[in-house]
């Protein structure tokens, strides 16, 4: 149970740190302002073209009478709206990390120079670089919304659906959470998907003491803007900590999952 205690504290020690570098907070504050503004406008886009788009799907309800018409296209418009918040807010971070890919990585080298010891670079262009995180980012969306989906299904359970399925679901939303951060870090030390999976397995409590609370304060509209930065800066801290034990333990030159020419 010490992990839980000691991922969150990560979490503040990222804030911490974007704090002391105001410079660096305001860099990666950039990003996540551009993600809202897209997504904003989508959302708005959404709301106001919802009506229409349920209606266009839906023109064997043209002639019903009311209120059954209304009701009907109402539920569906609902559901759009709601599908397109659920959407926004479980992509919002790979988005966001996504556009700021150049940016994150500069933070999270600034973070291991800071730190002390090696402070390792991809050595990928930018558009490899960038292809990885979507591609990984997809592989992990993927696995989002298929825990989503069973989680869903499990809530219409009586008792169980309203009180042990959301919280596995935050626990979930936390670890995926925490994988996209680290990523920023554990990419430049060229580990793959896989082994990232399996790097947070390993220290689970970890992970979803970094990952949960997270998850958490981003059901606050704007606030993951505001947190980004210092989760990344977090998440590095935190990789230094889950790569430490095999950087002690295997011998110079014996860093074959950590090689650079993978993926």
């Amino acid at each position: 149970m010490r992990d839980l205690g000691v991922g969150f504290g990560y979490l503040v020690k990222g804030q911490r740190w974007v704090t002391g570098h105001g410079r660096w907070f305001g860099f990666g504050l950039l990003p996540g302002l551009v993600a809202m503004v897209l997504y904003a406008a989508a959302l708005v886009g959404l709301g106001y073209g919802a009506d229409d788009l349920t209606a266009w799907a839906t023109p064997f309800a043209d002639d019903w009478s009311s209120p059954w018409q209304g009701l009907f296209r109402g539920f569906l418009t609902a559901l759009v709206v709601g599908f397109g918040l659920f959407t926004a807010v479980i992509t919002f971070t790979a988005v966001t990390l996504l556009i700021g890919q150049p940016f994150y990585e500069s933070l999270s080298e600034q973070v291991d120079r800071t730190e002390g010891g090696d402070v390792p670079e991809s050595g990928l262009p930018l558009w490899r670089e960038l292809w990885i995180s979507a591609r990984d980012s997809l592989r992990v969306l993927t696995r989002v919304v298929l825990y989503g989906v069973l989680l869903f299904a499990l809530g219409f359970v009586p008792v169980v659906g309203q009180t042990v399925v959301p919280v596995i679901g935050f626990c979930v939303s936390g670890f995926f959470l925490a994988e996209e951060l680290t990523a920023v870090a554990l990419q430049r030390r060229g580990i793959e998907l896989k082994e990232r999976l399996a790097l947070l397995r390993g220290r689970r409590l970890l992970t979803l003491g970094f990952g949960v609370p997270l998850t958490l304060a981003f059901l606050v509209p704007f606030v993951a803007v505001f947190l980004m930065p210092g989760a990344v800066a977090g998440a590095t801290l935190m990789v230094r900590d889950l790569v430490a034990p095999r950087d002690e333990d295997e011998a110079p030159g014996a860093r074959a999952p950590f090689s650079l020419n993978k993926g």
